[in-house]
This record gives structure tokens, C-alpha cells and sequence, in this order.
């Protein structure tokens, strides 16, 4: 993988943002393999697919591609939120690419994939309206907010300027896929039980610990009563797909 830009795309624009969706697109083209099956080849879109920009002809994964110069933050701002809503409830919501690069030597810095059945309502948060003296007044724009993403979600193929292992970025996606085929309130579990056993800092952990944030819980799923019940539920899924290994009667630990 070539983690500089081919300079010759951008010759014959004059558009900061043109060039910038030039390079980026055409680093993307040449170099980026599809993490979901491994495929070397990415289609790209053009300028004929609205809510996608690249698709592996293997396996049909779609891929939009966000990028910027400067490093991604907890937040992310995106397009209007109403629309945002719309496309992750829609079957054909792409996965999510984020491209940071150097203008100073034009080379990917950082490239994360995100895929698709991580983005649920709670990591889209939506901004004020602009003010009626704005042009667009009255629209309401959103964040994406990364922090609120597992970090099995936030798939490195490029990290500050090193590129990964693919064989562990595509187990990496191995291991969280069978997500895409929960209902939205399952899943809603699945990825707040991830966020939570990431914030205990030991690697081993017990039963205890995760039930330490059941009022949490309870917050989040008012209408569910058995939150215990509905942890040890979930940490047992978690077991089977092997984020989680059992140590003894109550004593789990991480596997990455």
C-alpha cells in the first residue's frame, strides 16, 4: 500500500476541495482493499451513486469515503441530520471510510473503516439550527460522533503513517459482522455491552463489574426490567463470537 498521493489527478483543477476529492478518491482506487472480504478491487462510484462512493465487486460491500487534513476528532461534522437518520435505517447504507492525510507531503496519515451496522441513532448527534440570518437558516446539521463507536468498530487499515495487517483488520471485521444481522434493539445491546466492558481497565474482568453500570443501563433501556438478565445475555454472545473468552463462573476476559 502507497500512502502518497498521485499529484498528477490534480492537474487541471483549481478547487481546494476539487483537489482534495481527487487525491483522496484516487488514493482510495488504487490502493484500498475491501476490509469485509479481502477483495483488491474497489469499484469506484464517480459521481453516479449518491450515497456511496466506492463498491468491492466481490463480496458488493458499498463504501462512502469521508476525508480530511487535519485528525479526526470525537466528532465528526457530517450533512443535515435528518438525512443522516434516514440512511443508516436504510438497507443500503454504505460503510464508512475516514481518510486524514498531510498537506505538507500529501500521504495518508490515518484510514479507518467503520462498518455500516455500528451506526445506530446514539453516535449521530444533532447540532443546533443555523440562525435565521443564515443562508441556510433553519437547517439542522449532525455530528458523527467516534467516541461513541467501539473500538472494534474503528478499524485501522492506516495508523499515524503505518500501514496494518490486512489478515487482522479483515478478522478484526470477522468478529463483530454477525451485528449486521441483529434487530436495532439487539444491536443497541450488543454495542453498548462493547462500550461498557471497554471502559473496565483490566483485561480480566467479573460478572460484578458490568453490573455495575446497570442504573446506566436502565437509562439508556427504560423499558427494560431484567437489565441483569440482559447482561449476562449478552456477555454470553459475546463468548460465543469470540470477544470474550470464559475464565471461570463469572470471570471473563478480553481477546483484544
Amino acid at each position: 500500500m502507497n500512502l502518497n498521493f498521485d499529484k498528477s489527478l490534480a492537474k487541471g483543477y483549481s478547487s481546494n476541495s476539487q483537489i482534495s476529492r481527487v487525491l483522496t478518491e484516487g488514493w482510495v482506487d488504487k490502493n484500498v482493499y475491501c476490509p469485509s472480504c479481502g477483495n483488491e478491487n474497489l469499484k469506484s462510484f464517480g459521481n453516479n451513486k449518491p450515497v456511496a462512493d466506492f463498491l468491492c465487486n466481490s463480496c458488493e460491500a458499498e463504501y462512502e469515503l469521508k476525508s480530511q487534513k487535519t485528525s479526526f476528532s470525537k466528532k465528526i461534522n457530517d450533512g443535515a441530520y435528518k438525512t443522516m437518520i434516514e440512511r443508516i435505517h436504510a438497507d443500503n447504507n454504505p460503510h464508512f471510510f475516514f481518510l486524514n492525510y498531510s498537506l505538507a507531503n500529501l500521504s495518508v496519515q490515518n484510514f479507518i473503516v467503520i462498518p455500516k451496522y455500528y451506526f445506530i441513532d446514539d453516535i449521530i448527534e444533532k447540532r443546533k439550527p443555523l440562525a435565521a440570518t443564515a443562508r441556510r437558516a433553519g437547517w439542522i446539521g449532525c455530528n458523527i460522533l467516534l467516541n461513541n463507536i467501539p473500538s472494534t468498530g474503528r478499524i485501522f487499515l492506516v495508523k499515524n503513517g503505518e500501514v496494518q495487517n490486512k489478515k487482522q483488520v479483515i478478522e478484526t471485521w470477522a468478529k463483530t459482522s454477525f451485528i449486521s444481522k441483529q434487530s436495532n434493539e439487539s444491536k443497541g445491546w450488543t454495542l453498548e455491552i462493547l462500550k461498557l466492558i471497554e471502559r473496565i481497565p483490566n483485561k480480566e474482568f467479573k460478572l460484578d463489574d458490568v453490573y455495575q453500570f446497570e442504573n446506566e443501563l436502565h437509562k439508556k433501556f427504560p423499558k427494560n426490567n431484567f437489565i441483569k438478565d440482559k447482561i449476562r445475555q449478552q456477555l454470553q454472545i459475546l463468548r460465543d463470537k469470540g470477544l470474550l473468552e470464559f475464565k471461570t463462573k463469572g470471570v471473563y476476559r478480553k481477546t483484544s
